[in-house]
């Protein structure tokens, strides 16, 4: 089997629902900037424009406006060029026959929107950047292989890989993993990376858009890009970025007083969309993908009497929630069905795995449609976790079961911790509730003890998802050594800081084996040993939700890469 009919095998279990309409482009040509200013408004807002500076998605769909990878996937999950004329694959020549190499070719005259040339040494740079061992990249595990990216040529990168990789698609592929410019990061590596505000806020980029201001977790302005690579785009000719508030406000911005032609990420109830769809103003759209809002279990002490610099880390295990009777009677005692009911509704599905999408990867092992509270407190006496005082608190070797349960602040999360603590009182787990800020808590700044990385909680809930139809990457959020710590400066994947026994290997077995029913079999082996081992309580199966302007035309919501993955085809309907 070619990597061609194995990507395109993968690409087939695509899901892709819609609410309401589309508004497609149609041949709608003109000048570049005909249509003056584009509104978008992310009730998350960004606090930097380097996504390897944060694992955020609102920090990668931003940064994706301006910065921008070799290939990504369009609206279906199909892998697209997009800075390059081709795909490589082995039919083609560009991955060689024994899967150990991908060669890319830029296409001819790329500029970056400064008017110097896109090379290939900016992607070689750019792994280099991501990779330094003095560094904290937050997307470290789309190189994970990778021994070494050459340059024969100002636009030939050849990414090598140290076994035969069957999928070659991880570096400089998708929205967290474009390419940056060379000449602009080259002082800013490593240890330096968060310091460099200045490119960190304004990075030079090939997309549509050029940063003109960023004011962190408030507004981003932008102006359409002079050398932008196709003629007549973008149809704007400025965006006003808006971050912060809340999804209602958003919302409401678009569909009801038009003020705002784009809403990001409407976490709201289906009664209130729809309440807010009759405003006439707007549209709602959504796409289901593999977006999982789950509950993060930290396997380490995030205790604040622990010396700064080890809480959170791997040298001081959890004291209770590493037991298998503690977490599996946590997620016993969720009705994941009412969630589904109270936070989403159509837009929502139960899910018990970290990968519910696509359905070929989706495991059947567990079964979670159904609470049992009393099943949860039977799991626990017979495990000898029992209030011993009389409190209403059991206690394992003497620690209660008390609990900090973090999330950002937005109101169908709020919904979900309120009944979640109840759930969990009524298994003698004692639960304080704390939100924060989402432009905070998924802003990824090293010096805060309040982003979702640090993890200074015991459980944390909120969603994420990755970009294409294969997980391997995603799966590599897994990985032992992905852990955040204060030497990452705090970034990595791994959040629930899990290290299982025979992980690594499988997750080493999953990249280099080819045949999607076998990669399957393997993405569910992973998935398993996460959820059954206690790295995270899966909840929901989230569509991706959105609203567009009744006249911006040209909107594509996308599941499986960044939802404003096509803003460059963005126009207004006249």
């Amino acid at each position: 089997m070619t990597l061609k009919t194995l990507l395109m095998g993968a690409v087939a279990t695509s899901a892709f629902a819609t609410v309401g309409t589309f508004a497609l482009a149609d041949g709608h040509k003109g000048e570049r900037g005909r249509d003056g200013n584009v509104r978008v408004i992310y009730w998350q807002a960004p606090s930097t424009l380097n996504p390897f500076l944060s694992g955020g998605t609102k920090e990668v769909e931003s940064s994706n406006m301006v910065i921008e990878p070799l290939a990504r996937f369009n609206e279906k999950g199909d892998i697209v060029p997009w800075l390059v004329d081709e795909i490589p694959t082995t039919d083609n020549g560009g991955v060689s026959a024994d899967l150990t190499t991908i060669t890319w070719k830029l296409s001819d005259g790329l500029l970056w929107s400064d008017g110097t040339a896109v090379t290939s040494a900016d992607a070689k740079f750019t792994y280099e950047y991501c990779t330094h061992p003095d560094g904290g990249c937050a997307q470290a595990t789309k190189f994970v292989g990778v021994t070494s990216v050459d340059t024969p040529d100002d636009q030939t990168i050849v990414v090598t890989f140290d076994k035969p990789t069957p999928n070659p698609y991880l570096p400089f592929v998708g929205a967290e993993s474009p390419i940056i410019q060379k000449a602009q990061f080259e002082d800013c590596i490593g240890a330096k990376a968060p310091e460099c505000t200045d490119e960190n806020f304004g990075p030079i980029g090939t997309g549509p858009f050029v940063v003109t201001e960023f004011r962190p977790n408030d507004v981003i302005t932008l102006v359409a890009n002079p050398n932008y690579r196709e003629e007549g785009k973008p149809a704007f000719a400025s965006m006003t970025f808006k971050g912060g508030g809340s999804a209602e406000d958003s919302g409401r911005a678009v569909m009801e007083t038009g003020e705002f032609d784009y809403a990001w990420n409407l976490q709201l109830a289906p009664d209130v969309i729809a309440k807010m769809a009759e405003g006439g103003k707007g549209t709602p759209v959504a796409g289901f993908g593999p977006l999982v809002e789950r509950i993060m279990l930290n396997q380490t002490n995030p205790s604040p009497d622990l010396p700064e610099g080890e809480r959170s880390t791997a040298k001081h295990p959890h004291p209770f929630l590493k037991d298998p009777a503690v977490y599996k009677a946590m997620s016993l005692a969720i009705d994941r069905p009412l969630l589904v009911e109270v936070g989403y509704g159509a837009a929502g599905k139960v899910t018990c795995n970290w990968i519910p999408a696509p359905d070929v990867f989706n495991s059947t092992t567990f079964s979670c449609d159904e609470q049992d509270i009393a099943g949860a407190n039977a799991m626990l006496d017979a495990a000898g976790i029992v209030d011993t005082d009389g409190d209403g608190i059991r206690e394992k070797d003497g620690v209660p079961l008390s609990i900090l349960y973090q999330t950002s602040t937005n109101a169908v999360r709020q919904d979900f911790q309120a009944l979640i603590k109840d759930w969990w009182r009524q298994i003698g787990i004692e639960t304080e509730l704390r939100n924060i800020n989402a432009s905070v808590f998924f802003g990824g700044d090293p010096s805060s003890p309040d982003t979702f990385q640090k993890f200074y909680a015991d459980v944390e809930m909120y969603a994420n998802t990755f970009s294409g139809t294969d997980p391997q990457a995603y799966l590599g959020n897994g990985l032992c050594d992905k852990a955040p710590r204060p030497d990452s400066q705090w970034q990595g994947e791994n959040i629930s800081r899990v290290c299982f026994d025979g992980y690594d290997e499988l997750h080493a077995k999953l990249a280099s084996t080819a045949g999607i029913a076998e990669r399957a079999e393997i993405g569910k082996q992973l998935n398993d040993m996460m959820v059954e081992n206690g790295g995270m309580i899966p909840l929901v199966n989230r569509g991706t939700i959105a609203a567009h302007a009744n006249s911006l035309g040209g909107v594509k919501l996308n599941p499986w890469d960044s939802s404003i993955w096509n803003v460059a085809d963005w126009y207004r309907i006249k």
